[in-house]
């Protein structure tokens, strides 16, 4: 039995390591689309703030991990920020970029929001209570950019067609 549980703590590292790698290509992701927008301010508002969110996400991960004995996965990090700079400069020369990216977002953010429901069941099965607690208080803000977009969509998707019809070079940023 001591060994299972020895298995189910390192997969608990290895989880916290995946949502370390998460959160650092939300980080490049939200950058890449934040710094890009020029015509919709309350969305670029949103996403700074969304930004300094996933940064403090990805320290709360790093100082969970090490006090589990583990450390970050360098290469999954690279990689999952790598994979998302990829994705930023096809998503650049898109027509349609400012909607692309927010379609990115909300499927990201719902990703982000299973993933941390693991992570706290995980760690509530592990009586593991520190783990538990950042992993929901990341959930938290998850959420909340997650509501965020659904409450929005609608008013980016008009804002961006009323400048597409308008001829505006720049509605897709």
């Amino acid at each position: 039995m001591a060994e299972t549980r020895v298995e189910s703590e390192e997969r608990l590292v290895q989880w916290l390591r995946d949502a370390h790698a998460m959160e650092k290509q939300a980080e490049t992701m939200l950058h890449g689309m934040e710094e890009r927008i020029e015509n919709y301010p309350h969305l670029r508002k949103r996403l700074a703030q969304h930004l300094k969110e996933t940064q403090h996400q990805a320290q709360r991960l790093e100082d969970a991990i090490g006090r589990l004995g583990g450390s970050t996965s360098a290469i999954k990090d690279t990689a999952a920020s790598m994979v998302t700079l990829v994705q930023n400069l096809g998503t650049a020369l898109a027509g349609d970029e400012v909607m692309k990216g927010v379609l990115a977002g909300f499927a990201f953010e719902h990703y982000e929001i299973g993933s941390y429901r693991i992570l706290i069941a995980a760690a509530g099965v592990l009586g593991d209570k520190e783990t538990a607690r950042i992993c929901r208080e990341n959930l938290r803000e998850e959420e909340d950019m997650a509501q965020w977009l659904s409450q929005n969509i609608d008013s980016i998707t008009a804002e961006y067609l009323e400048r597409e019809d308008r001829g505006s070079e720049r509605a897709k940023r």
